[in-house]
């Protein structure tokens, strides 16, 4: 198994994978698609914002990590957002996203003040091996607006 930073040649196989993860139960609903090709050209234009990763196995892609970057003054420095982690199902049960996470870990470990990740209730196995590498659930909930923004005077 090959875990690396996404190259250009990547798209089509990290848009399809996004595909795949919006439309499966590990999420709440599906995104616009254009989402995926802002996001891959993002990655490939080495904002600092933004990182990922694609795994492959025996030349096949496996499954990808996107990564986030973010100040937590609660935490006191870098939080390393793992926006999205996934295993396509015919990889699942390899070790592979355990081996994303690992990677991340060692890259951004020295320089971040905490990692965080978001999951769905129902996604037991996922929130089973984060539970497994040390994560643990936070006692609060998460809000959040979208687009068309209240206006104000």
């Amino acid at each position: 198994m090959t875990i690396r930073k996404f190259a250009k040649e990547d798209r089509q196989a990290y848009i399809s994978m996004s595909e795949e993860f919006y439309n499966s139960g590990a999420v709440l609903h599906p995104v616009n698609g254009k989402n995926f090709e802002k996001t891959f050209s993002l990655l490939l234009s080495g904002n600092p914002l933004a990182d990922g990763y694609i795994a492959e196995e025996n030349g096949e892609a496996a499954g990808y990590a996107l990564l986030a970057f973010s100040w937590s003054n609660e935490g006191g420095g870098l939080t390393v957002w793992l926006e999205e982690i996934y295993v396509r199902p015919k990889f699942q049960c390899r070790g592979i996203g355990r081996s994303m996470i690992s990677r991340i870990l060692h890259k951004y470990g020295a320089k971040a003040a905490r990692f965080r990740l978001e999951a769905e209730s129902s996604n037991v196995r996922a929130i089973n091996l984060y539970k497994r590498i040390g994560f643990r659930r936070l006692p609060y909930m998460q809000m959040m607006l979208e687009p068309p923004f209240p206006c104000s005077d």
